[in-house]
């Protein structure tokens, strides 16, 4: 089955439909690489989706090992772009845990499982992930 269908309608934009729940993603090219910066860019939804597959992975590992819940997490990501070829170089995300009562333990999961989402083990191994965990 087809995941989504992507269309170019110019101007350096594109428009992705979900095909199984019908939602919308629509890009722009960056400021610094002839766009407005519109919308996210590609690389920007590359980094955000490797946030959003560590917060993913984590609600799971809450869920099966019925610890701590982890809702209300921020997860503040920074793409940082080289050139030679233009690429991804670096993603630093910075994960900020609501307050409650984490213990050793459940912070040990939460980082591991962060660290081996499947975003993460998806990306070519030069792209640096740089991950801050901030508990309460």
């Amino acid at each position: 089955m087809i995941t989504s269908k992507v269309t170019y309608v110019g101007g350096l934009h594109t428009e992705s439909v979900h095909q199984a729940s019908g939602a919308h993603i629509e890009t722009d090219a960056p400021k610094d690489n002839n766009g407005k910066g519109e919308a996210f860019s590609p690389t920007d939804l590359t980094a955000t989706s490797l946030a959003n597959c560590m917060l993913t992975v984590m609600g799971i590992a809450s869920r099966k090992d019925q610890i701590t819940p982890i809702d209300g997490t921020i997860a503040e990501v920074t793409k940082v772009m080289y050139a030679d070829p233009r690429r991804i170089g670096e993603i630093h995300i910075t994960l900020t845990f609501p307050k409650a009562n984490f213990s050793e333990k459940e912070k040990k999961i939460y980082e591991h499982t962060a660290y081996t989402c499947p975003v993460a083990k998806s990306l070519h191994p030069d792209i640096k992930q740089l991950l801050t965990f901030v508990w309460p």
